[in-house]
C-alpha cells in the first residue's frame, strides 16, 4: 500500500469515508513475541482518540501485574482520553497444568465470553482487546462458530482485536486484518527467562 493508498477499491456501494471508518475484526497470532504488545499499542491509540476500551485477558493470572495494565489504567483514569475497563479471566498460565482446575478455568472463560457478548450488544466499548482468546477456543472451552458469528454480526462502531497463538482458520477467515508474528530468535532459546520491562 504505497502512501497509504489501497491497492484496489471494491464495488461495495460504500463511500470512501464509510469504508475508512468501518470497524475491524483484527487477529494477532503466530509463534512470535509481540501479539499482546501490539494489541495494547492499538489500545493506546484508541485511548488517544477518546474511545472507551475494554480489555479481557483469558489466560494470565489475576495476580500478575503487567506494565500495560498499569499504564492503561492510569491513562483511563486521567480524564484526558478514553476510559479503560480491565477484566482478567481464569487464574493460571497456559503452559502449567493444575489438576482439578481445568473445569474452573473453562467456566471462567465462558463467563468472560458471556460478558463480552453483553458488552457488544450494549455497545459498551469502542475497542475490545480479547487477549489470549485463541486458547479457550483451541481448548474447546468456547465454541469457535459462535465466536465468529457473534463478532461478525456485532453492532456497528466496535473494533475487536483477538490475540494468541494458533488462531482457528475460521476466525482468520472472518477477520479483516490478520498479522502472524513469526519468531526468528528469542532469548528463551538460549535459556534466558522473561525479564522486567521486556515481558512485563
Amino acid at each position: 500500500m504505497p502512501q497509504g493508498k489501497p491497492v484496489s477499491v471494491p464495488e461495495d456501494g460504500l463511500t470512501t469515508r464509510q469504508r475508512r471508518t468501518r470497524p475491524l475484526l483484527i487477529v494477532h497470532t503466530g509463534p512470535g513475541k509481540g501479539k499482546s504488545t501490539a494489541a495494547f499499542g492499538l489500545a493506546l491509540r484508541a485511548w488517544n482518540q477518546g474511545w472507551p476500551i475494554g480489555v479481557f485477558q483469558f489466560v494470565k493470572s489475576a495476580k500478575w501485574r503487567i506494565g500495560e495494565e498499569r499504564a492503561l489504567r492510569v491513562l483511563g483514569e486521567s480524564g484526558e482520553g478514553g476510559t479503560v475497563s480491565w477484566h482478567k479471566m481464569g487464574e493460571g498460565w497456559s503452559w502449567i497444568q493444575r489438576p482439578g482446575t481445568e473445569e474452573d478455568h473453562a467456566a471462567d472463560a465462558r463467563e468472560g465470553w458471556e460478558q463480552i457478548k453483553r458488552d457488544l450488544a450494549a455497545r459498551t466499548f469502542r475497542l475490545y482487546v480479547l487477549d489470549e482468546f485463541t486458547y479457550p477456543m483451541k481448548w474447546g472451552w468456547i465454541d469457535v462458530e459462535e465466536v465468529v458469528a457473534t463478532l461478525t454480526s456485532r453492532p456497528d462502531g466496535q473494533h475487536v482485536v483477538v490475540t494468541g497463538r494458533d488462531a482457528d482458520p475460521r476466525l482468520v477467515e472472518a477477520a479483516d486484518l490478520v498479522t502472524e508474528m513469526g519468531k526468528v530468535k528469542h532469548p528463551m532459546d538460549a535459556g534466558q527467562k522473561g525479564q522486567k520491562g521486556i515481558e512485563w
